[in-house]
Order: structure tokens, then sequence, then C-alpha cells
């Protein structure tokens, strides 16, 4: 394994574990509040609204047509590009007591002030119980990687570190979903997607600081160490790695929240915290919970039952 430095000796994380259990705790409860006080801002396809698809016959500037939409003060409208630069698809919230027809209409006359090559294609309304199929959906898919994540573990390792996982994980999605609320950002069919990929992506650096806990239990060195010791030296010996390849992950993610445009901000805001929390909880609240179950040596290796040969 590439080393990008090597640690001599062991750092010892699980001496801060009580701590940083609690902040993670009151991070977790703060997160709660603010999903059941302020809620999440949902976008169009969530709450419902009137999509229309535009196109033009040259290049269409994206910034100049989302400050006209802006101008409008329909609320948070959504403009993309549709596959190529000549198509784009605008998604306004529900205005009361105006119709799909008024709203694509004014939408038209706004823009044709600027440029009269562009026209209406489509024009299509999402009620509010697709919205509410959308949520109901993206939660089944959340319950659905949670136990998945479960089955995984549990037959790969032991039921507590399935469980320290799932807990790391869920307080991984509550914190972005907070940060979501605190803030107001606009929740997405795209933040979704991003909520889901940091499921699969904490999981994973939960596994490697995992599968090498139990080497350490195997290891004839480290018999004379208690738990909290061989825990500290898999999260130490796994650094290097964490530092590469999240290093590398982020630089990736970044350029997409500095460079990717509003089409992408919100699904690079929640990788972004997703990462950055997902690696404080795979070392700082997986961990500590598996002492807190009870993980020992006894546990972890099965004793192996030896065939006593008669002695002639």
């Amino acid at each position: 394994m590439i080393e990008f430095f090597h640690v001599k000796r062991d750092i010892p994380f699980m001496s801060y574990g009580k701590i940083t259990t609690a902040i993670s705790l009151v991070t977790f409860l703060l997160a709660v509040f603010f999903l059941v006080h302020k809620g999440l801002n949902f976008s169009v396809e969530f709450t419902g609204g009137t999509s229309i698809e535009l196109q033009y016959s040259q290049t269409a500037d994206l910034n100049q047509i989302r400050q006209k939409v802006d101008a409008l003060k329909y609320g948070e409208a959504q403009v993309q590009a549709l596959g190529n630069t000549r198509d784009v698809l605008v998604r306004i919230p529900n205005i009361k007591g105006k119709s799909s027809a008024q709203l694509s209409n004014e939408v038209l006359n706004v823009l044709k002030q600027d440029r009269q090559d562009v026209q209406i294609r489509k024009v299509d309304f999402v009620g509010p119980s697709v919205g509410d199929e959308l949520v109901s959906h993206g939660l089944t898919a959340i319950t659905l990687v949670c136990l998945g994540i479960i089955a995984y573990l549990a037959i790969r390792f032991e039921w507590r570190f399935a469980i320290s996982a799932v807990i790391a994980n869920m307080h991984d999605v509550i914190i972005i979903l907070g940060f979501f609320a605190f803030f107001q950002w606009e929740f997405s069919l795209t933040v979704l997607a991003a909520v889901l990929a940091v499921l699969g992506y904490s999981v994973n650096e939960s596994v490697v600081v995992f599968d090498r806990i139990r080497e350490n239990f195997r290891k004839p060195n480290m018999r004379g160490r208690d738990v909290p010791q061989i825990i500290d030296n898999a999260i130490t010996s796994t650094m290097s790695r964490t530092i590469i390849t999240h290093g590398s992950t982020e630089v990736m993610v970044l350029s997409m929240l500095i460079f990717g445009g509003p089409a992408l901000h919100g699904f690079a805001t929640a990788l972004t915290i997703g990462i950055l929390f997902g690696i404080y909880s795979s070392v700082l609240v997986a961990s500590p919970l598996l002492l807190m179950f009870g993980v020992t040596r006894e546990n972890m290796i099965k004793p192996v039952k030896v065939k006593q040969e008669a002695v002639v």
C-alpha cells in the first residue's frame, strides 16, 4: 500500500472516544432539531411546479437566462442545460393564481427581451402527488441501502461492526440534511443522489478500518495489547490510504462545487459535507462504538477445534 507518510507511534484515538462521541451526539441532535424546526427546502421535483423546455437557435447563456427568470421572483427557479448548448430546462415552483400556461408565457416574454431566437418546446405540470411519491421512494432507497449495509457487514465481520457502521453512516446522512435545513439550501433529486452516494462512500471507509482491526486481532505481535490499542493501531496504519483516497476525491468534488455551476452546486455541496464527516465518523464514531458494544478478542477470534487422534 502506498504511504503518504509513516507514523512511527500509534495515535491514541480511542482515548478521546468519549469526547468525540459526545460531540457527535450534540451535532446529531442539532441536525435533528433544524430538520424538525426548519425542515428541508424541497425543490420543484418534490413540491410540484411547472417544467418548461426551451430551445434556442444558437448557444444559450444559462447565467443570463437564470438572471431573467430570477427577476420574475417566482422563488427557487432552476435553470439547466438539456444535453446540448441550445436546449434549456426551466423549473418554476407553484404560484398561486397562475396556471402553467401563464407562467410559461411570462418566462418566454421576459427571455425574448434579450433574444428573439427562443421558443418553447414543451410545458409540463408536476403535481404535489408526484413530489410525495419521490419523497417516499427516496426514503425507501435509503432504508434499503441501510439494510444492505447491515447484512453485508454482519456477514463479513460481526453484528457489532454492522450496527456501529450503520449508526456512523446515519450520523453522516442526518448531518448533511441538518446543513441543508439550517441554511435552507434547496434539496433536489441530485442532492438525494449525493446522500445515497455518501452512504456507500462512508461505509467503504468503515470497512477498511474494520478489516484492519480484524487483522490486528489475529497478529501475534498484538496479543499483549488491549482492544483500544488494537483499534488505534488499525486507524493509524490506514491514515496514508485515507489521505490519498479522500484527498483525491475531495479535489474532484471541490472542482464540481467551484466550476460546476448551479446545476451541480447542491450535489457537490452534499458530497463535500459527506466526505468530511464520513472520515470523521469512520474514525471517531464507528470505532468508539465498537468499544461500547463490547468488542473483545474472544468474540472476534473464534476458537478452532482441533481433532484429537487416538493414541495406540
